[in-house]
């Protein structure tokens, strides 16, 4: 089995068992590739590479899996260079939550374990593509979100909202998030909008702060094409891409839809997205 690993640089407190991981990964003969800013790291930490090949984020080798070693940003990370490739991902988590992580660091000689017998299941993860007139977006494609949101400035926007071509409504107030049923735990859930199952083939449009008790979240199909023209008295608006912002001119249009691939999300065998609600999220608990 060929891995590429992908991670992050704070994560010093975490040394003593990322190495162990790579020492495992090694052990066991599998090839072993990570990303160069993250071997970089590693190497002056004191991890041993010796044999662990670094490659450049913008050309990711040909593997089996790729590993994100980290929180929800780094798997995010992960899946923004991973792209098009539909390459399975699995997540270690070593950051706060890792609601999108399957294991966490101290699992790690199990989770290798059932890696390499094929003891996992991969789930498909609808992703979505945005577009935006005159900026250059470079990494289009979200996991969990796409949002409009106020940029530097207390001006409320106006966001005319369309499905397919049909007139929704415009929205006023801080901004709007389309989600996927991943990212329904994330800023959508923060918003007040409704968690979904990852399976499900919906989109939800979950406005921030809007200036009407009348704006509630709203669940579409998934194969909805949703173009939003932003107006406001700022002459910008922000446009974030899972977190990764872009700065687009008011009048401008975004346009979202489902994108022409998925993510594939390795999990532990038989594991339901409850257990994670439950466990991560705390679901239920009184």
């Amino acid at each position: 089995m060929n891995i590429a690993i992908f991670g992050n640089e704070y994560q010093q407190q975490h040394i003593d068992g990322i190495a162990c991981l790579v020492s495992v990964l090694r052990q066991r003969g599998v090839k072993t590739s990570v990303e160069a800013k993250f071997h970089e790291f590693l190497t002056k930490a004191g991890v041993e590479l010796a044999d662990v090949s670094p490659f450049d984020a913008h050309h990711v080798p040909d593997v089996d899996m790729a590993m994100s070693l980290g929180g929800d940003g780094t798997f995010l990370t992960t899946v923004m260079w991973i792209g098009s490739r539909q390459t399975p991902i699995v997540g270690i988590n070593t950051g706060h939550l890792g609601y999108l992580t399957a294991y966490q660091l101290d699992e790690a000689n199990e989770a290798v374990g059932q890696l390499l017998a094929g003891d996992y299941d991969v789930e498909e993860r609808t992703m979505l593509e945005a577009h935006c007139q005159g900026v250059d977006i470079r990494h289009p494609y979200a996991l969990n979100d796409i949002a409009i949101l106020r940029h530097d400035t207390s001006a409320m926007l106006e966001m005319e909202t369309q499905l397919s071509g049909k007139t929704l409504t415009t929205y006023q107030g801080d901004g709007l998030i389309v989600s996927t049923p991943t990212g329904s735990t994330a800023y959508n859930l923060s918003a007040g909008g409704p968690i979904m199952a990852p399976s499900t083939r919906c989109v939800v449009l979950s406005p921030v702060s809007p200036h009407s008790l009348t704006m509630r979240p709203l669940v579409v199909p998934d194969d909805e094409v949703v173009t939003i023209t932003t107006r406001s008295r700022a002459c910008h608006y922000q446009l974030s891409v899972d977190g990764e912002e872009h700065v687009c001119p008011t009048g401008s249009t975004v346009t979202v839809r489902k994108a022409p691939f998925k993510a594939f999300v390795v999990l532990p065998r038989g594991r339901h997205f409850t257990t994670a609600l439950r466990q991560k999220l705390h679901w239920g608990t009184h």
